[in-house]
Order: C-alpha cells, then sequence, then structure tokens
C-alpha cells in the first residue's frame, strides 16, 4: 500500500511540474521611452497572474530607485493559449495601465497594449529566471 501512494504522489508531483507556468519568474523588460528598464517578478494572484516591480535600471544597467518598485507592472492576467495572454500592463514612463496582450516564444515576451483607443509596443521582455 505505501509502494501505492508514493507512486500515485510522484505522479500528482510529476504532472504539476509538466503543467507549470511558463509565465512565471522574473523577466527583464524592454527599455522605456527614457532608457530605462526592470526586472519583473510574475507569480499568481488569485486567478491570474501579476508581475511586481522587483528593481530599476537606468540606460547604463545602474541600479536605480523608483516609486514603483513594488507595484504591480502587470496584473489581470490570464493564459488565452498557444502563449497568448491577456491582462494590464501598468507603463511606469507613460503613468498609464493598458489593456495588455502578451505573447510568449520561449524565453521572450512580446508587450503590446491598448489605452482609449491609443495602442503601444512595449517591446520584447527577456526571461531571467
Amino acid at each position: 500500500m505505501k509502494t501505492i501512494l508514493t507512486a500515485a504522489v510522484a505522479s500528482f508531483l510529476m504532472l504539476g511540474a509538466a503543467h507549470a507556468e511558463p509565465l512565471l519568474g522574473t523577466w527583464q523588460t524592454a527599455k522605456d521611452d527614457n532608457g530605462n528598464f526592470g526586472h519583473i517578478e510574475v507569480a499568481p494572484c488569485g486567478d491570474a497572474l501579476c508581475g511586481t516591480l522587483i528593481k530599476s535600471f537606468d540606460s547604463a544597467g545602474a541600479v536605480i530607485p523608483s516609486d514603483h518598485t513594488g507595484s504591480n507592472i502587470i496584473s489581470a492576467t490570464k493564459p488565452r493559449g498557444d502563449g497568448e495572454y491577456r491582462g494590464k500592463v501598468f507603463s511606469p514612463d507613460r503613468g498609464k495601465t493598458y489593456n495588455s496582450k502578451l505573447q510568449l516564444t520561449g524565453d521572450t515576451l512580446s508587450v503590446s497594449g491598448c489605452v482609449f483607443g491609443i495602442c503601444r509596443d512595449g517591446g520584447t521582455w527577456t526571461k531571467l529566471n
């Protein structure tokens, strides 16, 4: 009986790993209008995914302070299939939250969004871990 229970638990754990959410982890954003970029930690939040700004950098790569550290940059984001996600992305350099489309391809994430009919390309983010 112990062997059956152990095998069942092992199967359950492997199934969870096989279905791990690929958007989870730390992402480096594209440079903004000022040349700055950030590291975003994506994690579950309720039934969606959120991404918190954990560190900001200037155009030379030096760490800089940001009033937005600890803020959700990605919110209410859910997978749609085939690597596509829909939700919200906040752009600190513009001070706007966009209805977003995120397209995951391997370790890169293409980010775009619209607010009041004005659309913006958020560039390509790179997965760090």
